[in-house]
């Protein structure tokens, strides 16, 4: 796509943060499935989970051109394998978020409305982790400007940081969630159980990889 060419010659690292955005696309849609969820509006899901899976293949698309119009005469500022190495990681957090939402349509769960609010809220503490690694693909040009050194290179190693402390966060809750899930174990069917602890994983590993994307980018910094 010209476009994406046009982004190259903008800066290196516009058309990653293109693609970022068409993944937060995909967070922000699973986000609103969430609330459908809690608030038992199963008539909405499956048509917003369709929305999903149309932005997931959206970020696709624009992975795809990025790699097709990655330039290979002209100096990148990082590694070409650094860079397509952030890209693929970005790109599978879009897959994970379309895999969390069909999770989500297999089967009604409304009978454990408790349980699914409990799973709402580990989701969002997920979520913030996501965030948290947007945030730093965001600052991302300023650490060109300052020749990935200096003051805005701490700044972002802080918010590497942080991420790695919402994980641990994440990580904690999904230690709980899980003990209340088999404490109430008695009273759920094999089928919901084995949905519901699918659904744990899936989002928990949405969190890895955004913590895993922060971490790429500390490892730019390191070879500077």
């Amino acid at each position: 796509m010209l476009t994406i060419a046009r982004l190259f010659g903008k800066s290196p690292f516009a058309p990653l943060q293109t693609h970022m955005n068409k993944v937060a696309s995909c967070v922000e849609k699973l986000i609103k499935i969430f609330e459908c969820l809690t608030k038992q509006e199963q008539d909405k899901i499956q048509r917003l989970v369709t929305d999903l899976s149309g932005l997931e293949h959206e970020a696709d698309l624009t992975k795809n051109d990025i790699r097709n119009h990655l330039p290979k005469s002209i100096f990148l500022p990082i590694d070409r394998t650094h860079f397509l190495e952030i890209l693929s990681t970005q790109d599978s957090i879009a897959d994970q978020a379309e895999a969390i939402g069909i999770l989500l349509t297999l089967r009604n769960l409304g009978e454990y409305q408790d349980l699914f609010i409990d799973l709402s809220t580990f989701f969002i503490k997920c979520c913030e982790v996501f965030w948290s690694a947007k945030r730093i693909i965001e600052e991302i040009d300023e650490l060109l400007e300052s020749s990935f050194g200096g003051i805005e290179a701490e700044k972002v190693k802080a918010m590497v940081e942080e991420t790695a402390f919402k994980e641990h966060e994440a990580t904690l809750m999904q230690r709980d969630l899980l003990k209340k899930f088999f404490t109430q174990y008695d009273s759920i069917s094999a089928g919901s159980m084995f949905l519901l602890l699918k659904m744990v994983d899936a989002i928990a590993d949405m969190a890895k990889l955004s913590e895993k994307l922060a971490n790429r980018i500390r490892m730019v910094l390191e070879v500077k």
